[in-house]
């Protein structure tokens, strides 16, 4: 039995690095690895695993319930996981999202219990702000995005220029970014400006060049308890501009917003010079 829990134990700590290789992790998400880890702590002796349970219950009930509040109703981590928001946020950054910038909803706590509508201390978000919600096909799955629309606004994207509320959001050039592709071994380039909101909220975008599918859309009018919301990379978001893929987001999906990178890498290794970065 010792022996079959550090197999196990084993097993499960070389899953939690190779969760920083992409497609390479075997046995499922963190929480995963985290329980198998404890069953597997839990045979190398379970007479003493029973004693210490038995000593220490409370504690680790007082821990459990710590570790729950600050992830409901003050912090949450997130990754990562497409290049929509790419020059800001990268594949394989990890980021805190903070659960109390907008009040809570069903939508903040684990497993979405309690079941309720609507928001407590509810809060609207500002343009410019890059938040964490559910998706609108299905709550299961979180998205990451820049606001850009409140309830009652017009958007509309002009030869790739941003419109809100018939007012340009002024940019300018800063250069180009370039990406590399691992998948053919290419790079891509775009084009870099610099984008400010009338709050003076001010970020990087990609635009890929002319002639793109998303360049001109329909003016959208933000419905009542809706927000609007793009990606940073511009022309490689699925966001608000498709209506049958994610449109306006209900206010109640809002999770967080996102605050700071705890830690990224890019498959190979670490990059060291993102982590504190703000959001």
């Amino acid at each position: 039995m010792k022996i079959l829990g550090i197999s196990i134990c084993l097993i499960f700590v070389l899953n939690i690095f190779l969760e920083f290789i992409p497609g390479a992790s075997f046995l499922g998400d963190r929480n995963t690895n985290i329980l198998g880890l404890i069953f597997g702590a839990s045979l190398i002796n379970i007479r003493k695993t029973i004693e210490l349970i038995n000593n220490n219950y409370k504690t680790f009930l007082i821990a459990v319930c710590i570790a729950l509040a600050i992830r409901s109703f003050l912090f949450e981590p997130f990754s990562i996981p497409s290049g929509s928001m790419k020059p800001n946020l990268l594949e394989g950054d990890y980021l805190f999202v903070s659960k109390y910038s907008y009040g809570f909803s069903r939508h903040s706590f684990p497993f979405g219990f309690p079941p309720f509508s609507g928001r407590i201390f509810g809060k609207l978000p500002e343009r410019g702000d890059v938040a964490v919600f559910a998706y609108t096909k299905d709550t299961s799955i979180d998205y990451i995005k820049r606001i850009v629309g409140l309830p009652g606004d017009r958007v509309q994207v002009k030869q790739g220029i941003l419109y809100i509320n018939d007012e340009e959001v002024p940019r300018i050039a800063k250069g180009e970014w370039r990406s590399w592709s691992l998948n053919n071994n290419t790079h891509f380039t775009y084009n870099v400006f610099r984008e400010t909101m009338s709050n003076g909220v001010s970020y990087d975008v990609l635009d890929f060049g002319p002639g793109q599918r998303l360049d001109n859309t329909l003016v959208f009018t933000v419905p009542k308890e809706h927000i609007f919301a793009m990606g940073d990379n511009r022309d490689q978001s699925s966001d608000s501009r498709i209506l049958e893929s994610l449109g306006f987001i209900p206010i109640e999906n809002l999770v967080g917003r996102a605050e700071v990178i705890f830690y990224s890498h890019d498959r190979l290794k670490p990059r060291l010079e993102r982590i504190g970065k703000g959001i």
